[in-house]
C-alpha cells in the first residue's frame, strides 16, 4: 500500500502538461509510421516494433523521473567516459547502416551509441557550468568544454554522422552563448567553425555529404536532390486538410525514401495537410516553452542548464529535420523528436523528459 502511495504522489508531482504534449507527439509519429508500414505490405514491420520502443520509453521517462537530479549530476562525469568508450566500440564492433558503423545489434534491438553521446555532454556542460562560479567569461571554460565536445563529435564524426555530430556542437555553442560568454569567443568560434567547414568540404566529406550540400542549393538539378523533391512534392501534395491517413501516394507508392524516419514530416504534411503540420508545430512550441519555464524555476545552474540543454537538443533536431524535409537545410538523417521511427532515440529523449520531470519536481520541492 505504501509503494502504491508512493507512486501516486510521483506521478501528481509530475509537469503533466508538458507530458500530454509529448504523448501527442508520439501518437501522431505512430500514426505515421503506421501509415508508412501499410505500403509495406499486408504485415507490419514498423509499428510493432515502436510500439514496444514507446512502452519501454515510458517506463524510462517515469523511472527518470523519479530520480532525484543530484544523482544525474554525480554522474556526469561517468556518463561522458562511458559515451567515449561507447563510440570507440561502435567503430569496432557496431553494424554499419546506410554506410555509417554507427550502431550496436543485439538480439535484434539497435542502439546508437551516438544518441547516448548527446545526454552525455549535457550532463557534462551542466556540471561544468555549476562548477564555474558563473564565470564564464574566462577562455578556460571555452576551451575545456570545447575539448569534450570535439571528443564526441570527432568520434562521430569517424562512423561517418555529420548531423549527430554537428548536433552536438550546436548544444555546445548554445550553451556557451545562454551562459553569456564573452562574444568575441563566440565570434572566434564561428570563424573557426567556417574554417573547418571548408577543408572538410576539400578534404574528408564523402561524396554523398557534398552531394546532399549540393542538393540543398540546388534540389532541381542535383542528383542527390530526388529525396527532398519528392519531400517537397509530397509536403505540397497534402494542401490543407491532406489526403488522409495510409492515401499519400508519395510514401505508399514509396516514392519517398526513408519516410518513416527522415522524411517523417512530408508523410504527416502529405497525408494529414497544413492541419497536421501546423499541430506538429504548435505542439513543438508548447514543449520548448514549458522547458525554459521549468528551467527557469530550477534551483541551482545545473538544473538549469540541463534543461537548457535538453530544449536545445529536441529544438536543434526539430530544425535540422524540418529544414531537410522542406529543401531549406541539407538533408543530414536527423530524426524528429517523438515522432520518427527509431527505437534508441525515442527511448534516450524519453529519458531527457524524465530528467527534467525530476528537475521539476526538485524546484517545487515534490520529492
Amino acid at each position: 500500500m505504501n509503494f502504491l502511495r508512493r507512486i501516486f504522489t510521483v506521478l501528481r508531482s509530475y509537469d503533466w502538461f508538458l507530458t500530454i504534449v509529448v504523448l501527442i507527439l508520439m501518437m501522431i509519429g505512430l500514426s505515421a509510421v503506421y501509415s508508412v508500414d501499410l505500403s509495406k505490405g499486408t504485415e507490419l514491420t514498423f509499428v510493432p516494433r515502436q510500439l514496444m520502443s514507446a512502452a519501454i520509453a515510458l517506463a524510462v521517462f517515469f523511472i527518470a523521473g523519479s530520480i532525484h537530479v543530484s544523482r544525474y549530476e554525480s554522474l556526469a562525469r561517468i556518463a561522458y567516459l562511458g559515451s567515449l568508450l561507447a563510440l570507440v566500440g561502435v567503430l569496432i564492433f557496431g553494424v554499419t547502416v546506410n554506410g555509417t558503423r554507427g550502431w550496436f545489434r543485439l538480439a535484434g534491438f539497435s542502439f546508437q551509441p551516438a544518441e547516448f553521446a548527446k545526454v552525455s555532454l549535457i550532463f557534462l556542460m551542466g556540471w561544468l557550468i555549476a562548477r564555474q562560479g558563473r564565470r564564464f567569461d574566462e577562455w578556460q571554460f571555452v576551451v575545456s568544454s570545447g575539448l569534450a565536445t570535439a571528443f564526441l563529435g570527432g568520434l562521430i564524426l569517424l562512423q561517418p554522422d555529420l548531423g549527430s555530430a554537428a548536433i552536438l556542437f550546436a548544444i555546445w555553442f548554445g550553451l556557451l552563448y545562454l551562459t553569456g560568454a564573452k562574444k568575441r569567443y563566440l565570434l572566434g568560434l564561428v570563424m573557426v567553425f567556417i574554417t573547418l567547414l571548408v577543408l572538410g568540404w576539400m578534404f574528408f566529406f564523402q561524396d554523398y555529404q557534398r552531394g546532399r550540400f549540393m542538393a540543398f542549393l540546388d534540389p532541381e538539378t542535383s542528383e542527390y536532390g530526388y529525396n527532398v523533391r519528392q519531400s517537397i512534392i509530397a509536403i505540397g501534395a497534402g494542401q490543407f486538410y491532406g489526403r488522409g491517413l495510409g492515401f499519400g501516394s508519395q510514401s505508399q507508392l514509396h516514392f519517398l525514401p526513408e519516410a518513416q524516419t527522415d522524411f517523417i514530416f512530408a508523410v504527416i504534411g502529405e497525408e494529414l495537410g497544413f492541419i497536421g503540420t501546423s499541430l506538429l508545430l504548435v505542439l513543438y512550441v508548447l514543449m520548448c516553452w514549458r522547458l525554459i519555464a521549468t528551467a527557469k524555476l530550477a534551483k541551482d545552474d545545473f538544473d538549469a542548464y540541463v534543461v537548457l540543454g535538453i530544449a536545445l537538443l529536441f529544438a536543434v533536431h526539430l530544425l535540422i529535420n524540418v529544414g531537410g524535409a522542406t529543401g531549406m537545410l541539407p538533408v543530414t538523417g536527423v530524426t524528429l523528436p517523438f515522432v520518427s521511427y527509431g527505437g534508441s532515440s525515442l527511448i534516450i529523449n524519453m529519458f531527457l523528459l524524465g530528467v527534467v520531470q525530476s528537475v521539476y519536481r526538485h524546484a517545487h520541492h515534490q520529492y
